[in-house]
């Protein structure tokens, strides 16, 4: 397999933005996904509907929106792009739950979830930025490896916790496709993977585990 070419058209576009439109644009990008993934709860049937509510999916708002709204230099653009679509996704979603559903019920979770994109937000902005715009291969490792972790966590939650293998696979899938598909080079996709593998359980450790304490 050769080396991954990744055009720089759409995040110079991104990045030509003034700071402004950007962050409006996440915001407005992350109130959709957040509908959207409301609706697809109702949509998918049985456990999959989880995968709609799955903390790994929601953070690909900020990834993307660190990677195509941030240009070249831009950190704390693609913190603020990672933020605003963050928030906005966890206001949209549970604003469509308040309105066009039968109400969010408790504050206790929104808040919950505010609070986690508040973190994770800027984290996967910048994770996105480094692997987009990265001069250093460590950068561009690191900035992947942390998001296939996520869905790492995922996987382990599905298979250890609720035991739903199917989601659990798919989980697992998604986990080794990030790196290979988001690397550049053989060797970028080897580190990126192995990379990869203490992030998740990281994440299991310090974001799974004290979510199912709180859900307890």
């Amino acid at each position: 397999m050769a080396a991954t070419v990744i055009p720089d058209d759409l995040a110079e576009e991104g990045g030509s933005l003034g700071a402004g439109a950007a962050a409006t644009v996440a915001t407005v990008g992350g109130l959709l996904f957040g509908v959207l993934t409301n609706l697809a709860q109702g949509w998918l049937p049985g456990a999959w509907n989880q995968l709609a509510n799955s903390g790994a999916v929601w953070s690909a708002a900020a990834f993307v929106a660190g990677a195509l709204l941030a240009g070249r230099g831009a950190v704390l653009r693609a913190v603020t792009a990672g933020l605003c679509a963050e928030v906005g996704l966890v206001v949209g979603y549970y604003g469509y739950a308040e309105f066009g559903r039968d109400g969010m019920g408790s504050l206790y979770f929104p808040l919950v979830w505010l609070g986690m994109a508040c973190v994770a937000g800027p984290l996967f902005g910048v994770a996105a930025h480094a692997w987009r715009h990265g001069t250093r291969a460590w950068s561009r490792i690191a900035g992947p490896a942390a998001f296939a972790g996520l869905f790492g966590m995922e996987g382990l939650m599905y298979a250890r916790v609720l035991h739903h293998v199917p989601q659990a696979w798919v989980c697992g899938t998604v986990f080794v496709l990030l790196p290979l598909l988001l690397a550049r080079t053989h060797r970028e996709r080897a580190l990126t993977l192995a990379a990869a593998v203490p992030c998740a359980l990281l994440a299991y450790a310090i974001v799974e585990l004290p979510l199912q304490t709180l859900s307890a």
